[in-house]
C-alpha cells in the first residue's frame, strides 16, 4: 500500500483551476469511479480491482490563495500482492510510476488553466479597512441599485489584479490603497449573478489607505461601518458570502 502527495500552484482562479482539472481527468489509464465532487473545492476518485487486486483512490482539494489556486492532491493504492512482494512492487515499481504521472499532469492543469484564466472575466473587491472599521459603497442604478458593495471592478486583459484593485480604488474613490491580505474567491456565475459557469469570478484583498480620502465618485454613498453593522446592511449577492472573513479581519484588529 502507498499514499503519496502532491501540491502546486495554478496562477488562475479557483472555478478556472477546478473546470480545467476535470476536463484533463486523471493521468491513468484505466477508468476510474466518481465518488465525490463539490464545485470548486474538492473530488474524489477511485478504481478497483485494477488488474487482479489493485486499487487507486485519487482525491484533490482546491483552495483560493492570494497567488492563485492552490491544488492538493493525494493518491492511495496498492498492487495487492501479499507480503514482501506486494510492498516491493509498491515501493519500487508503483510509486515512481505514479510520481511521474502525477507530475507531468500538474504541470499540464498549471498550464491549461493559466491559459484559460486569459478568457475569464476576472474581478477584484478592496476591503478597506481603518482600525476596526471598513468601507462599503452604495450602488448607484442597475440591477442591484442601493445595495451594497465592496468597491472594485474587473481586471483588464494582461493586468496584474493587484494592480487592477489600486487602479479601481482610486477612480472609484479617489484614493490610493495598499492591498494587505488576501480574503477570499467568490463564483460571480450560476445563482450568484447568472452566466456560464466558469465566465467570471471575483477576488478580494484588504486593503489600507495610503494617500487622500473617500469620494464617491461612481457610487451614490460610502460609509465606515463596524463588525456588528455588516450584517444589517443590503448586499449585492457577490459580497454576502465574504462577510464572515471580512468580519474576522476588522474584529482583529
Amino acid at each position: 500500500m502507498f499514499q503519496l502527495r502532491f501540491t502546486t500552484l495554478v496562477e488562475a482562479p479557483l472555478t478556472v483551476a477546478f473546470d480545467v482539472a476535470r476536463a484533463l481527468g486523471r493521468p491513468w489509464s484505466f477508468p476510474l469511479t466518481e465518488v465525490v465532487s463539490v464545485r470548486p473545492e474538492h473530488d474524489v476518485f477511485t478504481a478497483g480491482p485494477v488488474g487482479r487486486r489493485g486499487w487507486v483512490t485519487h482525491s484533490r482539494r482546491f483552495s483560493a490563495t492570494g497567488a492563485g489556486t492552490l491544488v492538493d492532491e493525494q493518491v492511495d493504492g496498492g498492487s495487492g500482492l501479499p507480503g514482501v512482494l506486494g510492498r516491493v512492487v509498491d515501493r519500487v515499481v508503483l510509486r515512481p510510476r505514479i510520481a511521474r504521472a502525477m507530475q507531468a499532469h500538474l504541470d499540464a492543469l498549471a498550464a491549461a488553466a493559466a491559459r484559460r484564466a486569459l478568457d475569464v472575466v476576472q474581478v477584484v473587491g478592496a476591503a478597506v479597512v481603518d482600525g476596526d472599521r471598513v468601507l462599503v459603497a452604495r450602488r448607484s442604478g442597475g440591477v442591484y441599485d442601493g445595495c451594497w458593495e465592496f468597491p472594485g471592478g474587473k481586471v483588464e486583459r494582461g493586468e496584474p489584479e493587484l494592480a487592477a484593485l489600486v487602479r479601481e480604488c482610486r477612480e472609484e474613490l479617489g484614493i490610493t490603497v495598499v492591498p494587505q491580505s488576501f480574503v477570499g474567491e467568490v463564483l460571480l456565475d450560476g445563482v450568484v449573478a447568472g452566466g456560464a459557469p466558469g465566465a467570471s469570478t471575483m477576488r478580494v484583498w484588504s486593503a489600507r489607505v495610503a494617500d487622500g480620502a473617500p469620494v464617491a465618485h461612481e457610487h451614490s454613498e460610502l460609509r465606515w461601518v463596524g463588525a456588528g453593522e455588516l450584517d444589517g446592511l443590503d448586499w449585492i449577492p457577490a459580497d454576502r458570502p465574504l462577510l464572515p472573513a471580512v468580519r474576522s479581519l476588522v474584529e482583529r484588529r
